[in-house]
């Protein structure tokens, strides 16, 4: 059951976010896209980056390097769909990318968003990706902007 999402306000105390974002199923990516982003600039983040990648796969990498990078993000939003279709690629891909992204977030002590949505079809998708009540890309900046505060408070 979808719950809607909660208009919560958060104040995201000047801090620097990060979205890695699939450009395979873009349609409802970018649908995740646009919420969350909104969510972080009403949160005033101080900086935003957006890297956009081919496919879900390719996430994780990507999460990686800017972990690396030293650029101090206080979250990392990670925003994907992947499609089952007749064989099981579309659960190994899920499979990867989830055990990836756990690692990364406690190797680097740094919020990892998981936004990477593995749907049964296109109607799920719509559900959680373009409807503005039940919106996984605004959720995921929300988790991020409380995730961001927990870790601040542990300092």
């Amino acid at each position: 059951m979808l719950t809607p999402v909660k208009n919560r306000r958060w104040n995201a105390q000047e801090s620097a976010f990060a979205i890695v974002a699939s450009r395979y199923n873009a349609r409802f990516v970018d649908g995740m896209l646009a919420p969350a982003v909104r969510e972080l600039k009403r949160a005033r983040a101080r900086r935003i980056k957006v890297v956009r990648v081919p496919g879900a796969y390719e996430i994780p990498v990507v999460a990686a390097r800017l972990l690396r990078a030293g650029q101090a993000f206080a979250g990392i939003i990670c925003l994907g769909v992947i499609i089952r279709g007749e064989t099981a690629h579309a659960g190994q891909i899920g499979d990867a990318v989830s055990a990836s992204l756990a690692r990364l977030q406690i190797e680097h002590g740094v919020p990892v968003i998981h936004e990477v949505l593995l749907l049964e079809n296109e109607a799920q998708a719509r559900a959680r990706c373009l409807a503005k009540t039940h919106n996984r890309g605004a959720e995921a900046a929300q988790t991020a902007l409380e995730m961001a505060r927990v870790m601040a408070s542990l300092e």
